[in-house]
C-alpha cells in the first residue's frame, strides 16, 4: 500500500474503529466524498492495518446498467457459507435463496420479506466474527445492486458488540454517475488535502519533471484531490508542460480524459481485453479471457495493462481496475457497436441463467421474442428473492425486446409495480405513463392507477391516493382485485377523513366477493368494526379470533395476512382482542422470519397495552418495534411508533423525552421522498400526528397546565382525524381538561360522539370513562353516584391506570365537598398505582390532594419501583426470554440480535438486579 499524505486525522479515525472491534464493539463508518479524494485509499489502509489480527472480508460496488440482485452480497459474504448452518433456519434459508444456493429458499418465498436477507447478513457476520475480529471493507456502496446495499445497511445499523468493523466507502448523493443517500450511520467525509501535503504527495509523484508553472497549476487544479494529483502529472509531456484537458471540464472529466491517454498507448489487443473486462461485472479472470478470445485478445494481452498499473489480479483471480473512473473511462472511450459485442461476448460464456440473460439483452438492438421471454424468467427470479427493483429493470428492458404491442405494454405494467414495491416512486409513475399511453386495457389502467395512488400515499397525498384507488375499484374489474385496492383506499382514507372511510367501507360491502376469498371475513370485519364508531349501522362484529380462523381456512396463510384485523379490533374498543391476536402474529412473523410486518403488528400491540395500562409492556413492545421500523425503512411507523413512545413518557413525566419522540414523529415522514422522486416540503401531517397531540396534551395535562391540554385536545378530538383511535381515548381527557378550566362547553361535541361511541363499543372500561366524564360535566348532584357506578365498571377491566384517575377525580370531589374522611382511601389507592406505574405526575397530584386531606402522604420513591424497572427496554425483553429458559442463541433469533450482544445485554443487566447468573432469573420474576 502506497504511503498516505495529510491523513493522519483520518487513520486515527479508522484506528478506533478497529481498536473498538479489538475489545468486541462493533462499529461502522462511511466514508464520504468525490471520486479521487481518498476514500479506496484508507480503505486499503484499515485492511493493511487489520492484516493479522483481523479476519478480512472484501467487495467492491461495480456500476452496471443491469440489476443483478444479492451480487455485491454474495461477493462479500463467500468466504463464510461454510458458517450458514450456525443460522437460524429462516435466515439460513434466506441467504441461501438469495444466493440461489441449491436448497435455498428465497427471501419472499420463505417469508414474503426480503428484509431477513439483511438479518441474516448480521448473523453470518457475526458467526465469521466469532473467532477474531472481522473487518468487512465494501468500496463504491453507491454501485452495489439495491438488495445488497438494502441488506447490509440494515445489519451496519443492528451491529453492537460482535466484534465487526464495518467501513464502507460512497460518493454522496447526487454525484455524476449516482451516489448514496443519507444512511443515518456513521461518517466521515473527506476533503482535498492541505497543500503542504497536497505538494508532498505531487513531488513524490512527479519528482522534477515538473517546471514550476506547471506545479503551480496541477496544485491549484487538482484542489487536493490526491487521484488528480497522482494521474494529471501523467499528461504533462517530457519538456514539464502540461496537456491536461481545459480546466473548464469538471475534474472528473479531466480524470477520465488522462486514463484515455494511459489506454490509449496500449496494444489494440489490450484495449479490447480492458473493454471486456470493465463490462463483465466481477471480474472473474475466467469469463473475461473466455470472452475476450472472441475479440482476438489472449491473457499475453493482459500483461501491458498489468505493466502500465491499470489493473491487478489478485489470488482469487479477480482483476481490480486502478480506479472506477478508469473502467468508467474505457467504457465510455468505447464506440457502441464494440460494447456490444464485449456483452454479446460474455454472454455468450457464461453459463448462469441470469447473467447470461442480461449480457445478451444488453447487448441487443432489435426486438427479441426468447430473449425477451427470458429477461420476464429473470424478473420474476428478482422478485420471488425480493428484489423489486431488479425485477423492474429486467421488465422494462423486456418490454423493449418486445415484438408485440400488448405483451410489451402488460410487462411495462409489471415494471411500474415492481418499481413501486421498491419504492422508486418517480420510476414507477413513469413506467406507469409509459404503459398506460399503449393500452385501453381497463385492468391495466386500474393497476397502473393503483401504482400511481401509492406514490400518492408514500407522499402524504391521501385525499388523491384515496381517490385513485376508489375509482380503479369501481371500474369493470374482477372483485378480488377490486377488493384489495379497496383495503389499500381504507388505508387512505383513514388519513383523509371520515367520509371517505364510509365511502370506501359501503363499496367493499357491495361487493360481491365469494365465500371462500380470504378476504371476505376480512372486509366484513373491518365493515362491523368501523361503521359503529362512526355513528353508521353495521353487521354484527364477531369475535377477531373467530374472523382469523375463517381467513385462514379460506387461504390466509401470513401474519401480512391478517395485520389490517389487528387494527380493526382497536377501533372499537375490543383492546383485549387485539392482544390476543397481535401476540399470536407477533410470534408467528418471529418464527418465519417475516420482520416487515413486525413493526405494525408491534404498533397495534403496543396500542392495546397502553390502553391496558401496562405501561412498561408497552414500551417494550414499541421500543423493539422502532428499532425495526428505523432499520427497516419503515418510515410511517418511525412516525407512529415515536409518538406513541411519547405518549408513554408523558405519562412518565418525561418531559424532554416526550418532546424529542414527538418531534421525531412529526418529522419521520420527511424520509419518505429520499431517490423516490417525492416532492420536498410536503404539508400532510405525518401519520403519527394525532399520537404526537395526544401525548404532548397528556404531558401538559399532567403538570397542571389544562388550558394547553385543552387547546391540543380540542384540536385532535374535533379536527379530521377525530376518528382516530387515539383521538377517540382521548376525549375523557379533553373533558377533565376542559372542566379545569371552567369550559365545560369546550368539550361538550366530542363528549356526545364518545357516549355514542361507547354506546357502540359496549364495553365495560369504556362506560366507565364516559361516566367518568358525566360526572366531571355535572349536573354536581349527580357526580357521585356517576363516580361510583364508574369505578364498579372499572374493577375487573385490569385498567389500573384508568381506574386510578377516576379514584383520584373523585377523591378530589370529595375532598372539595368537605369529606376529607371519605377521599382518603380513594387518593391512597390511586397514590399507590400512579407509582407503581411510574406516572409520576399523576403520583405527585394524588399526593397533594392526599396531603390537603389533612393525612400525610408517602414520600415520592427515589426510584422506580422494582428492580425490573431499572432495566432498558432491551433488557427486560432479554430477561423475560431468558427467564423462560431460552438460550443465547434461542433469544437471538427471536428479536433479530446476535448471540453475543444477548450475552452483552444480560451481564449488564444481572448487577441491577442483584443476581450473578440466569438461573436466578425465573424465581426473580
Amino acid at each position: 500500500m502506497g504511503k498516505l499524505y495529510g491523513r493522519e486525522p483520518e487513520q486515527a479515525v479508522v484506528d478506533a474503529l478497529l481498536d473498538g472491534a479489538k475489545g468486541g464493539r462493533s462499529g461502522v463508518l462511511v466514508l464520504r466524498g468525490e471520486p479521487g479524494i481518498g476514500k479506496t485509499a484508507l480503505l486499503e489502509y484499515a485492511a493493511a492495518a487489520a492484516d493479522g489480527a483481523f479476519r478480512v472480508i472484501r467487495a467492491t460496488g461495480v456500476e452496471y446498467e443491469a440489476e443483478l440482485p444479492f451480487a455485491g452480497l454474495s461477493l462479500l459474504l463467500a468466504p463464510g457459507l461454510d458458517r450458514l448452518s450456525a443460522l437460524p433456519g429462516p435466515q439460513r434459508r434466506a441467504l441461501e435463496g438469495a444466493f440461489g444456493l441449491e436448497g435455498g429458499v428465497s427471501p419472499a418465498g420463505a417469508s414474503g420479506d426480503r428484509l431477513l436477507t439483511g438479518l441474516a447478513t448480521l448473523g453470518l457476520l457475526a458467526e465469521l466474527a466469532a473467532d477474531q475480529p472481522l473487518l468487512c471493507v465494501v468500496d463504491d456502496v453507491h454501485w452495489l445492486d439495491r438488495a445488497s446495499l438494502d441488506a447490509l445497511l440494515l445489519a451496519a445499523r443492528r451491529l453492537q458488540v460482535e466484534g465487526v468493523a464495518l467501513l464502507l466507502a460512497a460518493r454522496d448523493a447526487g454525484a455524476a454517475g449516482g451516489g448514496l443517500p443519507p444512511t443515518g450511520l456513521p461518517e466521515l467525509r473527506l476533503a482535498g488535502l492541505a497543500e503542504p501535503a497536497a505538494a508532498r504527495l505531487l513531488d513524490a509523484r512527479a519528482g522534477a519533471a515538473l517546471t514550476g508553472d506547471v506545479r503551480r497549476r496541477l496544485l491549484a487544479e487538482s484542489a487536493g484531490n490526491p487521484l488528480a494529483l497522482t494521474e494529471l502529472p501523467l499528461s504533462v509531456d517530457g519538456s514539464g508542460t502540461a496537456a491536461a484537458a481545459p480546466d473548464v471540464l469538471p475534474l472528473t472529466s479531466r480524470l477520465q480524459i488522462a486514463f484515455h491517454g494511459q489506454v490509449t498507448g496500449l496494444p489494440a489487443a489490450t484495449q479490447n481485453l480492458l473493454l471486456v473486462a470493465a463490462a463483465e461485472e466481477n471480474g472473474d479472470l475466467d469469463v473475461v479471457l473466455a470472452a475476450a478470445a472472441a475479440l482476438g485478445a489472449t491473457a499475453d494481452h493482459l500483461t501491458p495493462a498489468e505493466e502500465a498499473g491499470l489493473v491487478t489480479l489478485a489470488a482469487d483471480r479477480r482483476l481490480t481496475f486502478r480506479h472506477p473512473l478508469l473502467r468508467a473511462a474505457i467504457l465510455q472511450r468505447a464506440p457502441l457497436q464494440q460494447r456490444l459485442t464485449a456483452h454479446r461476448a460474455i454472454g455468450s460464456v457464461l453459463e448462469d441463467g441470469d447473467r447470461r440473460t442480461w449480457h445478451l439483452a444488453l447487448a441487443a438492438t432489435t426486438p427479441d421474442a426468447g430473449l425477451a421471454d427470458a429477461l420476464e424468467r429473470t424478473a420474476v427470479r428478482a422478485e420471488t428473492r425480493g428484489a423489486h427493483g431488479g425485477a423492474a429493470a429486467a421488465y422494462e428492458r423486456a418490454a423493449r425486446l418486445t415484438p408485440d404491442r400488448d405483451g410489451a405494454t402488460r410487462r411495462l405494467v409489471l415494471a411500474a409495480e415492481a418499481a413501486t414495491e421498491e419504492g422508486k416512486l418517480a420510476q414507477a409513475e413513469a413506467l406507469a405513463e409509459r404503459a398506460g399511453a399503449r393500452t385501453d386495457s381497463v385492468f391495466a389502467h386500474a393497476l397502473l392507477d393503483q401504482v400511481r395512488a401509492t406514490a400518492h400515499f408514500w407522499r402524504g397525498s391521501y385525499p388523491a391516493a384515496y381517490r385513485l384507488l376508489l375509482d380503479a375499484a369501481g371500474t369493470d374489474i374482477e372483485a378480488p382485485h377490486a377488493a384489495r385496492m379497496l383495503l389499500q383506499a381504507f388505508h387512505a382514507a383513514w388519513y383523509a377523513g371520515e367520509e371517505p372511510v364510509i365511502a370506501v367501507l359501503d363499496r367493499l360491502a357491495a361487493l360481491p366477493l365469494a365465500e371462500g376469498d380470504p378476504l371476505t371475513p376480512l372486509a366484513r370485519h373491518l365493515s362491523a368494526a368501523v361503521l359503529p364508531a362512526l355513528g353508521r349501522p353495521g353487521p354484527p362484529l364477531p369475535p377477531a379470533r373467530d374472523t382469523a380462523a375463517a381467513a385462514r381456512r379460506a387461504g390466509a396463510e401470513t401474519p401480512s395476512d391478517l395485520v389490517q384485523l389487528c387494527g380493526a379490533t382497536l377501533i372499537l374498543g375490543r383492546d383485549a382482542e387485539t392482544i390476543e391476536l397481535a401476540a399470536e402474529l407477533v410470534a408467528e412473523a418471529r418464527a418465519k422470519g417475516t420482520i416487515g410486518v413486525l413493526p405494525t403488528l408491534q404498533f397495534f400491540l403496543a396500542e392495546a397495552e397502553l390502553f391496558h395500562g401496562r405501561h412498561r409492556d408497552a414500551e417494550v413492545t414499541a421500543t423493539e418495534a422502532l428499532a425495526l421500523a428505523r432499520d427497516t425503512g419503515q418510515h410511517q411507523w418511525v412516525s407512529q411508533l415515536s409518538a406513541l413512545l411519547g405518549l408513554l413518557a408523558a405519562l412518565r413525566g418525561a418531559e424532554q423525552e416526550c418532546a424529542d419522540l414527538t418531534a421525531t414523529a412529526r418529522t419521520a415522514t420527511a424520509l419518505t421522498g429520499t431517490g423516490s422522486g417525492a416532492a420536498a416540503g410536503s404539508a400532510a401531517p405525518a401519520p403519527g400526528e394525532p399520537w404526537a397531540q395526544w401525548a404532548l396534551a397528556l404531558l401538559d395535562l399532567g403538570r397542571g397546565r389544562a388550558a394547553d391540554a385543552a387547546e391540543r385536545l380540542q384540536a385532535l378530538t374535533a379536527g379530521p382525524y377525530r376518528h382516530h383511535v387515539g383521538a377517540t381515548r382521548a376525549v375523557p381527557d379533553l373533558v377533565e381538561a376542559a372542566v379545569r378550566i371552567g369550559d365545560p362547553e369546550r368539550a361538550a361535541g366530542p363528549y356526545e360522539r364518545f357516549a355514542r361511541w361507547a354506546g357502540a363499543a359496549a364495553v365495560p372500561w369504556a362506560e366507565a370513562l364516559r361516566l367518568r366524564c358525566q360526572a366531571l360535566l355535572g349536573p354536581d348532584e349527580l357526580a357521585e353516584s356517576a363516580y361510583r357506578a364508574a369505578l364498579d365498571l372499572h374493577d375487573g377491566t385490569h385498567r389500573p391506570f384508568e381506574q386510578a384517575r377516576t379514584a383520584l377525580l373523585y377523591g378530589e370531589w370529595l375532598r372539595r365537598e368537605r369529606r376529607r374522611t371519605d377521599a382518603r382511601p380513594y387518593l391512597r389507592a390511586a397514590l399507590e398505582t400512579f407509582e407503581l406505574l411510574a406516572a409520576y405526575p399523576w403520583a405527585e397530584r394524588a399526593r397533594t390532594e392526599l396531603t390537603a386531606t389533612g393525612t400525610s402522604a408517602p414520600a415520592p420513591a427515589d426510584a422506580p419501583r422494582g428492580l425490573l424497572a431499572t432495566l432498558t427496554p432491551q433488557e427486560l425483553q432479554i430477561v423475560r426470554l431468558a427467564a423462560q429458559g431460552l438460550t443465547n442463541r434461542d433469544i437471538a433469533a427471536q428479536l433479530f440480535l446476535s448471540p453475543r450482544t444477548v450475552g452483552h445485554h444480560l451481564y449488564k443487566a444481572y448487577p441491577k438486579l442483584g443476581i450473578a447468573a440466569r438461573t436466578d432469573l425465573p424465581a426473580l420474576l
